[in-house]
C-alpha cells in the first residue's frame, strides 16, 4: 500500500469527497490509464472518460473487474472502489445519457494515479 497524504486519507479512507473543479484530473484528456492512488491497481483507460461538466472525471466503464459497486450508506447512490483494495473512488449513476454506455463512474481525482501512453 502507497503511504497516503492526510487529504488523501480522508477521501479514499474516510469515503470523503473532494470539491468540485479542483482535481488534477478533471480536464486531462491525455491517452492513459488510471490506478488506484493507494494500491495501483489499474482501474480505468482514458478511452473510458468524457467530458461531463460535473467537476469531477468522469468514465462510462471501468477495466473489468477493477471497481466494486456497493449502496452508499445514504441508501440511494451506488459507491464506487478499488476492488483490489477497498479505497473510495466515488459514485456511479446510470440514466444520465451522456454517452452511448447510460453510465458516469464520477470518480475523486486524488482517488487516482495517472499514467500517461499506457
Amino acid at each position: 500500500m502507497n503511504q497516503l497524504t492526510p487529504e488523501e486519507k480522508r477521501v479514499i479512507i474516510d469515503k470523503g469527497t473532494e470539491a468540485p473543479f479542483v482535481g488534477e484530473y478533471v480536464n486531462t484528456m491525455s491517452a492513459g490509464v488510471y490506478l488506484c492512488r493507494q494500491c495501483d491497481a489499474r482501474l480505468y483507460e482514458s478511452k473510458d472518460k468524457f467530458r461531463s461538466d460535473c467537476g469531477w472525471p468522469s468514465f462510462d466503464e471501468a477495466v473489468p473487474a477493477a471497481v466494486k459497486e456497493t449502496l452508499d450508506a445514504d441508501g440511494r447512490r451506488m459507491e464506487i472502489s478499488c476492488a483490489q483494495c477497498g479505497a473510495h473512488l466515488g459514485h456511479v449513476f446510470v440514466g444520465e445519457n451522456y454517452t452511448d454506455k447510460n453510465v458516469r463512474h464520477c470518480v475523486n481525482s486524488i482517488s487516482m494515479k495517472f499514467v500517461a501512453g499506457q
